[in-house]
């Protein structure tokens, strides 16, 4: 059975939720995310698109998961800070609740580092 919460702004009209669905909201954060991939080294932008597969979210969420803790050991070797935004970012594509956080970034990206998405 699937896992389904229900909202109500009004009071008025329920509708379910599934909070592990892509909405119609996430196709502007795709194609900025899609140029961000395409500025990464080619054996780094393979795995992330593979990641990124709506049917890897049994891989994307553990690895989400790993990257947020990595990031916040990143005072030992090897791990550091970059980890952070890259967990949260694998775990936005599944998490409804932090698709508002990426949309955020991604704006204040494109404002901050307008080249980063240009054509």
């Amino acid at each position: 059975m699937p896992l389904n919460t229900y909202s109500s702004a009004s009071g008025a009209n329920l509708h379910p939720v599934k909070p592990f669905e892509r909405g119609r909201e996430t196709t502007t954060d795709d194609r900025r995310l899609e140029r961000l991939i395409e500025r990464l080294p080619r054996f780094l932008r393979a795995r992330v698109r593979w990641l990124r597969q709506p049917s890897l979210i049994w891989v994307r969420i553990p690895t989400g998961v790993l990257l947020i803790a990595g990031g916040l050991l990143s005072f030992l070797p090897i791990l550091g800070l970059w980890m952070l935004p890259v967990g949260a970012i694998l775990l936005s594509d599944d998490l409804r609740s932090l698709r508002a956080l990426r949309t955020r970034v991604l704006d204040w990206m494109e404002r901050r580092y307008p080249h980063w998405f240009a054509d």
